[in-house]
């Protein structure tokens, strides 16, 4: 088999994209139509003095910043002026697909409503993202907010990560890719798409396993299967895995439990016992024993 083209490795080499979008959605989906071989163009406001960027996450980390931004072309230009309006329409008038992140008054404002935008551009598409969609669409919110409302914040402590924010700049992409087909298409008929993401929404796709109930706490990766639960070892902790049939028989037999028990699971008996026997070994020894028996778990401090 013959090796891979690199029009096969780069499927949107080619495609130019421009975004307005500031923060981390956006410029994440940047940083993965780069990836995929879009050409991109990044048009920010002009930056407040002393400051080499007027994007927030270039302001609070400047590292992430140049990560999402690395190969993007820069373009700086005030939307509320005419000379920066002439700017916009110029780069508009070069690209393919545009991604914004302003709010839906802040784009009729601008006269970046789609209606507005695909009668100047008719063979342009379009991917806004949003906090919320419809009523909502002016409501302030955060990917905290957006967590919360879905029932994917715990207690006091924050999240992870910025899985809202993340979790939408992947439907983004995906909503690119989508659009860019559909003009393609026989029934596009090279016509522009419009395609609104809405942040609030890729909470709600991430949070499906909890509301099916695989995640709450009785449920199988919620913490119900003794397999699967977050315990103390000698020296730390031991995220374990082990929910198929096979990889629970072979840590209840590491465990030394009496036979039968890998089908128990969901006891509390069973729990404890595994708890016990994870407690008495290092790091080390469960490194091992992951390696000599195949057993899903990864340790940590």
């Amino acid at each position: 088999m013959s090796a891979p083209t690199a029009s096969a490795l780069k499927p949107l080499r080619g495609v130019r994209v421009l975004t307005l979008a500031l923060n981390l959605p956006g410029p994440a989906a940047v940083m993965r139509l780069r990836a995929l071989g879009a050409q991109c163009t990044k048009l920010e406001p002009p930056a407040p003095h002393g400051h080499s960027t007027a994007d927030p996450m270039g302001l609070y980390k400047p590292a992430a910043y140049d990560a999402m931004h690395a190969g993007v072309r820069q373009v700086r230009a005030d939307l509320k002026t005419a000379k920066g309006q002439a700017v916009l329409e110029r780069e508009l008038a070069k690209a393919d697909v545009l991604i914004t992140s302003f709010r839906a008054s802040a784009l009729r404002k601008l006269g970046l409503d789609w209606p507005t935008l695909h009668a100047r551009h008719p063979e342009l598409c379009m991917v806004s993202i949003v906090g919320a969609r419809g009523a909502r669409a002016d409501e302030p919110g955060h990917d905290l907010t957006y967590l919360a409302e879905n029932d994917l914040v715990t207690g006091l402590d924050l999240p992870a990560t910025l899985y809202a924010d993340m979790g939408g700049s992947l439907l983004t992409t995906e909503a690119v890719l989508s659009a860019l087909l559909r003009r393609a298409s026989a029934a596009g008929q090279g016509q522009g798409v419009f395609q609104e993401i809405a942040l609030s929404d890729a909470a709600g796709y991430l949070a499906l396993p909890r509301q099916w109930g695989l995640t709450t706490p009785d449920g199988a990766v919620g913490g119900a299967h003794a397999g699967y639960r977050i315990y103390p070892c000698k020296n730390g902790r031991v995220a374990l895995a082990a929910l198929e049939p096979h990889f629970a028989q072979r840590l209840c037999e590491a465990a030394g439990l009496r036979a039968g028990s890998a089908q128990k699971m969901h006891t509390r008996s069973t729990r404890e016992a595994i708890a016990a026997f994870l407690l008495s070994q290092t790091r080390a020894q469960l490194d091992k024993l992951a390696r000599e028996a195949d057993i899903p778990l990864h340790t940590l401090r």
